[in-house]
């Protein structure tokens, strides 16, 4: 008997086959066009203020073509995988000056702003060429690992401009159709030890309403850090390596507005920017509108020194990188996938890092910024997995990041 046939939706990046790459590739320009579109709707130029935290729409748009096109369709090594020679003679682009538009480790970012981008319609054909090409070439793969290597990487990459595309919608106030603004379906449960329930300071009183924070117990162990699976991983991911962690408790949930807000209240501890209070309704803006804020909903756009802030004054900590992926794949009923998390760990290499063809991946932030684990409601599906290791600096609010509390037991 076959096996069933599988979709996109249940598999993650690392091991789409050919077919399901094809679909997922197609799938993911669908929103790429769906979100340009909604930018273009709201911002007929498409120019949006410098800073540091953005790049202009039309800019993030060729890049993600230029970036297809440089590991795929003008690549003379794209079937060699991680054996690829980055630095190899490239093919002729689709685009005249490509290179010197929209290579993200030779063009400056503040410059980024002042080049001379092809308008919007030039932009859509070059992208429409490059996935042209993409496509036909992923059918003379050998549909081995290192043969789908750079169609999984390109997914992953432009789905991540996807991501930061809704970033950036949110932080201006740019309306995104809630179909685009989702990028996922999927919420992480798994199995494992026991659960106390614990009354935060604060959180019972008539304002929030009663808020239980479920906590998990986690015994002292030997856990593993690092992806060793089949199919596709990236380089900081690799070097899997057993680490000890001593007993801890962590929360089961990211910490909900009815457990930060107090906190906020009893401090006087600053707000996100896209949270309010009028008349003493709680709201919060979401793409530009001012909608009732959902005390059961994890708190968002915090950074590292809220998330600490907020920990210190419950007498807790943020959990390290492997007590949360500990957690994560022996806690019943831990539930991840709803924002991104951040960790008391540094983004470092594990030992024996190499990078990737892809250089500029991971290699040049390794500089004290923190993981970050999870993901969130704009997150591809694809790219959902237990051991995916995000990086921001600690002082982003624009991201969709909460938090999750943790203690030691010793």
């Amino acid at each position: 008997m076959n096996p069933p046939a599988r979709t996109p939706a249940h598999v993650s990046t690392r091991q789409l086959n050919a077919a399901e790459l094809t679909a997922a590739l197609v799938a993911t320009r669908q929103r790429t066009l769906g979100l340009v579109q909604a930018w273009h709707s709201a911002l007929p130029t498409l120019q949006v203020p410098y800073s540091t935290e953005l790049n202009p729409p039309l800019w993030e748009l060729g890049h993600v073509g230029w970036f297809q096109e440089w590991w795929i369709g003008r690549s003379q090594q794209r079937a060699l995988g991680l054996a690829c020679d980055p630095d190899h003679t490239r093919s002729p682009s689709h685009l005249a000056a490509a290179d010197a538009l929209y290579n993200s480790s030779q063009v400056p970012h503040a410059s980024r702003w002042h080049l001379p981008l092809p308008n919007l319609a030039d932009t859509l054909a070059y992208l429409a060429a490059v996935q042209a090409d993409t496509l036909a070439l992923l059918q003379t793969t050998d549909g081995t690992d290192t043969g789908l290597y750079f169609w999984r990487l390109v997914l992953a990459h432009e789905d991540m401009h996807n991501e930061a595309s809704v970033y950036m919608a949110q932080a201006l106030n740019v309306p995104i159709p809630a179909e685009l603004a989702r990028g996922n379906t999927l919420t992480g449960q798994t199995t494992g030890s026991a659960i106390e329930t614990t009354q935060l300071p604060g959180v019972a009183n008539g304002k929030f309403g009663q808020s239980a924070v479920q906590r998990a117990v986690v015994a002292a162990q030997t856990t593993a850090l690092g992806y060793s699976g089949p199919g596709f991983a990236f380089d900081n991911e690799l070097g899997s390596h057993s680490v000890w962690v001593e007993a801890f408790d962590i929360d089961t949930a990211p910490v909900t507005w009815a457990q930060y807000l107090p906190f906020v209240q009893a401090t006087g501890h600053r707000l996100p920017l896209h949270v309010q209070s009028v008349d003493g309704a709680w709201q919060q803006r979401h793409f530009g509108s001012w909608l009732p804020l959902r005390m059961v909903d994890p708190a968002v756009h915090l950074s590292q020194a809220d998330a600490q802030a907020w920990c210190q004054w419950a007498g807790r900590r943020l959990p390290t990188e492997a007590e949360w992926q500990c957690a994560a794949q022996t806690v019943p009923g831990f539930a991840w996938g709803q924002v991104w998390e951040w960790t008391g760990s540094p983004f470092a290499p594990y030992p024996g890092f190499v990078a990737h063809p892809y250089r500029d991946y991971s290699a040049p932030w390794f500089d004290g910024r923190p993981v970050l684990k999870g993901f969130c409601a704009a997150t591809a599906q694809f790219m959902a997995h237990v051991c995916y290791r995000n990086y921001f600096t600690p002082e982003r609010r624009d991201i969709f990041a909460g938090f999750r509390s943790a203690a030691s037991l010793n």
